[in-house]
């Protein structure tokens, strides 16, 4: 391992997302204000408990998931396709670092944003609704598995776009719609029974739940169901990402 080489990558990442704060950084806290009270206390004087617990308590965690999704992906592939489309990536690949190690570099760098976007949401949490996880240690593992599966998938995509319009095909036509559908307003027993099951098969209901668990102590699904899903997604998006930065995917171009 390179461990000079890999620091640096994550520590120049970082630098990009710090030097770029008002675009990545304050927009998921603000956003997240907006829907804390507009449902956390606006229809969360209407309808009192979901899973047992406060509407605001549940509703927190998927608001969490919701930002660490967007932001793991949004850091890991626009950094790659800018690197690509600028041309700074060349400088990466005559380097010595290996293919593991600037994987390794950005999947890293998007965890360290999450986890930092996560705690200002989970600080806002303590304030206006006074809530905070019961299980730390599931609300890092959770955050760190999803961050992982995003980051992969955004350098994933990072590779393959040819223009910026691409990078937000995944987005708009997948992480959004099944995000908004998975859980993060409501509990699927509010659904009719057809959607119940539909809603079992959405990766980001798996996601999200698995997260609520840190909060709630319970969720719709076994909590290892969820999980289950989580590892495995973020096992194939590493290795489908490892193995295209191993071939030079577009990279020697």
């Amino acid at each position: 391992m390179n461990w000079i080489g890999l620091q640096t990558l994550i520590k120049r990442e970082l630098v990009r997302t710090f030097s770029i704060i008002n675009q990545v950084i304050w927009p998921p806290v603000i956003t997240t204000l907006l829907y804390v009270f507009v449902f956390g206390l606006a229809l969360g004087s209407r309808i009192k408990q979901v899973q047992g617990v406060p509407y605001a308590t549940f509703l927190i965690p998927g608001l969490i998931m919701l930002q660490v999704i967007d932001g793991a992906y949004g850091e890991s592939s626009s950094s790659v396709f800018q690197g690509r489309f600028m041309l700074s990536i060349q400088e990466l690949l005559i380097a010595p670092l290996s293919a593991f190690e600037l994987v390794a570099g950005y999947i890293v760098s998007g965890i360290l944003r999450a986890l930092f976007i996560a705690a200002l949401i989970t600080a806002l949490g303590v304030i206006l609704v006074h809530t905070a996880p019961i299980d730390w240690g599931l609300y890092l593992l959770v955050i760190v598995l999803v961050a992982t599966l995003f980051s992969a998938l955004g350098v994933i995509f990072g590779l393959m776009a040819e223009k910026f319009d691409h990078i937000a095909t995944l987005t708009t036509f997948a992480i959004t719609p099944l995000v908004f559908v998975g859980g993060v307003f409501t509990s699927i027993a509010f659904l009719p029974p057809i959607m119940q099951r539909i809603t079992v098969f959405n990766p980001m209901f798996h996601m999200i739940d698995a997260f609520r668990y840190s909060y709630t102590g319970r969720g719709d699904v076994p909590l290892a169901v969820s999980l289950s899903v989580v590892v495995g997604l973020a096992a194939l998006a590493l290795g489908v990402a490892f193995a295209l930065t191993v071939r030079g995917y577009k990279l020697r171009t």
